[in-house]
């Protein structure tokens, strides 16, 4: 028994493990499975106790509660209201993120190859890192109000000063030689800034952009919970005074399953078009 254990234990869990597909698949989905079964299990024991249980619905009540959600017109908004708040929060959040991003980017690079441009960004941006975004959300709705800039300005605000940082730091960290050896073959400041410093660092920024993502859904859940009229923040904590658990649930359960998709198709963009960035794409 002893010599198995010893045979089986590199393989599938030893620093030189290589398990096989099948089982990357299975180790994959088995905490997805568990917390299904353990949340089922919960359920009925509640259910058993009091059927009116609002607490742990089942997968029943949830799907009888939200098909009118998803599947009927809402008579006064003329909107079916899941795909309402998924286009709205969607929206919100690719607007902040994706110029979050672009700044973050652009400064970022710039702030690592200028010493100009690292003497005037550096303090300041480590500066407003340290603001905790949440509490600049009630001066943000007071100047620019309760309408979309707001809610995407919170986003911007929350997520570009630490994918700044990421950006500039990075490109601090680019050997030196490469400056040398572009001015040396008749570069100019230009060509080694968006021929040299920019291909190596965008695949850097889409991890940084992955990173973010989870803190872009926070701030956007909390604009949405304080001044909306929809999105998916906003009708989970508007259902929440009803303890309605059966919208509640799968509300947070398609944000993680959004999210997790955000996260997957930039992994997969990132592997696509810079497969050197992730070992010849293996």
């Amino acid at each position: 028994m002893a010599n198995s254990n010893r045979k089986l234990s590199p393989r599938l869990w030893g620093v030189h493990a290589q398990q096989p597909k099948w089982l990357k698949v299975i180790l994959g989905c088995l905490p997805f499975v568990l917390l299904l079964i353990g949340y089922l299990w919960a359920s009925d024991v509640r259910h058993a106790e009091n059927p009116n249980d609002k607490l742990l619905p089942g997968i029943t009540q949830m799907v009888k509660t939200m098909s009118p959600m998803i599947f009927e017109e809402n008579r006064r908004s003329g909107t079916y209201i899941f795909m309402d708040d998924s286009l709205a929060s969607l929206q919100r959040l690719a607007l902040g993120v994706g110029l979050a991003y672009l700044m973050a980017v652009w400064i970022g690079m710039n702030m690592g190859v200028y010493s100009g441009m690292e003497s005037i960004g550096g303090p300041f941006s480590t500066f407003v890192a340290m603001v905790p975004p949440l509490a600049l959300l009630p001066i943000l709705f007071i100047t620019l109000g309760v309408d979309e800039i707001a809610k995407v300005a919170l986003i911007f605000i929350g997520t570009a000063p630490v994918m700044l940082r990421d950006i500039y730091l990075t490109t601090k960290a680019l050997p030196r030689e490469q400056l040398v050896k572009t001015l040396t073959l008749g570069g100019t400041d230009s060509a080694y800034v968006y021929r040299i410093v920019l291909p190596q660092l965008l695949p850097r920024s889409i991890d940084t952009l992955r990173l973010n993502l989870g803190a872009a859904w926070l701030f956007l859940i909390a604009a949405e919970a304080i001044a909306s009229t929809n999105g998916l923040g906003y009708r989970i904590f508007l259902v929440r005074r009803y303890l309605a658990m059966d919208v509640i649930i799968p509300y947070v359960a398609w944000i993680t399953l959004l999210g997790f998709t955000l996260d997957y198709c930039l992994r997969l963009l990132s592997r696509k078009v810079y497969p050197w960035y992730h070992g010849g794409g293996k």
